[in-house]
Formats: C-alpha cells, structure tokens, sequence
C-alpha cells in the first residue's frame, strides 16, 4: 500500500489503534467532503499498532485542542510545501464545547437547546463535568 506525502495540511500520528474514525467525528472532519488519507492498525515502534490521518488543505477550521481529549497520545505535523514545518502535541484542553454530550436526563442542556459546555477536573484521570449540573462526562 501506498500513501503519498501531503504538500499543505497536518498529518495526526500515533492516533490509538481502531480509533481515527471516532476522531475524525470529534473533529466534526466529513470524510466524505474532505481530502484525507486513514491509515488505521499501522505498525507503531511506541505502540505496537497506531493510526494515521492525513488531511490535505482545508485545516484552519479543525480544532486540534478536541485532540488533547480524544487521542492523547497523537501528534500533529503542520506541513506546508511538502515538510512538515511545525509539530504539536496536543494537551487536555480545560473546557469544552459542544464536542461532549451530558447524559443526565435531568440537566438543562438534555431538555432546551443549550450550549453544551464542559470543564476538566481531574487532568490524570480524564474526568470533566458538565457547567450546568456537573454530572461527570461519559466517552
């Protein structure tokens, strides 16, 4: 299989294994209107296996803090003519919107059109609760 290099985009690596489709969600990317590339269960010398996904072009509106939340462990290659010109790692970002649903059925944000709005608590174990009534987030 070949995957050819990208000359203007990122390129997200070391995606955990099996997970790139759930990311792409997170990132709000349609594969199906988007230039990308998924390589998924590729081999990984850190990971043993790992994903890859590569998105040519139309990159500013992503929001690569989403990727702190879903894919620890990936990095972020901008490229720009053909090299990658810059690298980021992703960090758990303190709050987030609109990107986890609260599954208490009793939260404002489940009954009206509400902003659905998130703040880390615990950066070690992962754990955000929801503004409104602070029910803890299920991923």
């Amino acid at each position: 299989m070949e995957v050819t290099s990208i000359q203007n985009g990122i390129i997200i690596d070391h995606v955990p294994a099996g997970t790139a489709l759930k990311v792409l969600e997170y990132l709000k990317i349609d594969p199906s209107k988007t230039k990308l590339a998924l390589i998924m269960n590729t081999d990984s010398h850190l990971y043993g296996t790992k994903d890859i996904i590569k998105i040519e072009d139309e990159t500013e509106s992503i929001d690569l803090d989403v990727l702190g939340l879903v894919a620890r462990t990936a990095t972020v290659g901008i490229v720009r003519g053909g090299k990658i010109v810059e690298k980021k790692h992703p960090t758990l970002p303190e709050h987030v919107v609109n990107i986890i649903k609260c599954v208490n059925p009793r939260c404002v944000t489940t009954t009206e059109p509400a902003v659905q709005t998130f703040h880390l608590v615990h950066s070690d174990r992962q754990e955000y609760r929801c503004d409104y009534c602070d029910e803890e987030a299920k991923f």
